[in-house]
């Protein structure tokens, strides 16, 4: 029977050794700062992005790979005959996608893109299930059938703390950012749907937690928490905050805190958070 082989990108948020262990392949985007471009996690890490950031006047760019770059992976995975599922952040937030399905189409090998329609940890719950699955020898089929359920059963919030990114990036106008800074007020948005959705805000860190753990206990009721993960810019206190919350209201223990890809922060500013969670 041929293998299936795992791809992804680096908006996946996985650590290296998890990387490692599952044999995933990573296909990384580049980011653009005052004029100089780096392999993300390749050329930079999060913490260097987010210092570079914080003294940039213009909003920084991420690239998705090129066609080009999906082909050479998918040509060189599939020699051997192995079959190769290529999971990637939301359509909506990058061409990623695109250009996976564009070398699809290239390429002889036999590929099955997936558009998550997540990011980050979130992004990372149907990619890690699905490299588990390979390594144990199920089929494409089988896999890309659990992949889907994992979709529809996933959760993701994002915490901004500062309004300045999203003034640069043209979501909101300066005026009205003036009057939310005032107000020290914390946008909550979703990814239902793939697609970045308001659906709250908050004015301290403790109303921010409040909402999020109010949201987390209607969703995961009568059913098994598979998964929760929190990563930040920079947002280490509140993350900690809102794990500490789940971890002595929820009884779920194993929530994992890890800085975020640079394509949120560029979009969120530093001191954000997103909030993922997994229950079926």
């Amino acid at each position: 029977m041929n293998k299936v082989k795992i791809v992804t990108d680096s908006t996946v948020d996985l650590k290296e050794e998890i990387v490692e262990k599952y044999n995933i392949t990573i296909v990384p985007l580049t980011l653009s700062i005052d004029g100089s471009s780096y392999v993300d996690r390749v050329e930079i890490t999060p913490q260097e992005f987010l210092e570079k950031m914080r003294v940039s006047k213009e909003l920084p760019k991420s690239s998705q790979p090129s066609a080009g770059a999906f082909k050479e992976i998918y040509d060189e995975l599939g020699s051997d005959g192995s079959k190769i599922i290529s999971i990637h952040m939301t359509g909506n937030m990058s061409g990623t996608v695109r250009s996976a399905l564009t070398a699809k189409d290239l390429t002889d090998a036999d590929v099955s893109v997936v558009d998550s329609r997540f990011i980050s940890k979130a992004l990372s719950f149907q990619v890690l299930e699905a490299a588990k699955m390979a390594q144990e020898g199920s089929s494409l089929s089988e896999i890309l059938d659990r992949v889907s359920q994992i979709k529809n059963s996933t959760h993701l919030f994002v915490v901004v703390d500062t309004l300045e990114n999203l003034v640069k990036g043209g979501r909101i106008g300066k005026g009205r950012a003036m009057i939310g800074s005032l107000l020290n007020i914390k946008p909550i948005a979703s990814l239902a749907n793939g697609e970045y959705t308001p659906v709250s805000k908050a004015r301290s860190h403790s109303q921010v937690v409040k909402y999020l753990l109010s949201e987390f206990k209607k969703d995961v009721e009568g059913k098994t928490i598979k998964a929760v993960a929190i990563v930040h810019a920079n947002g280490m206190n509140l993350a900690q905050s809102l794990k500490d919350k789940i971890v002595s209201e929820c009884e779920f223990n194993d929530v994992t805190i890890e800085e975020t890809t640079p394509v949120i922060s560029t979009h969120t500013g530093e001191g954000a958070i997103g909030f993922m969670y997994l229950a079926e």
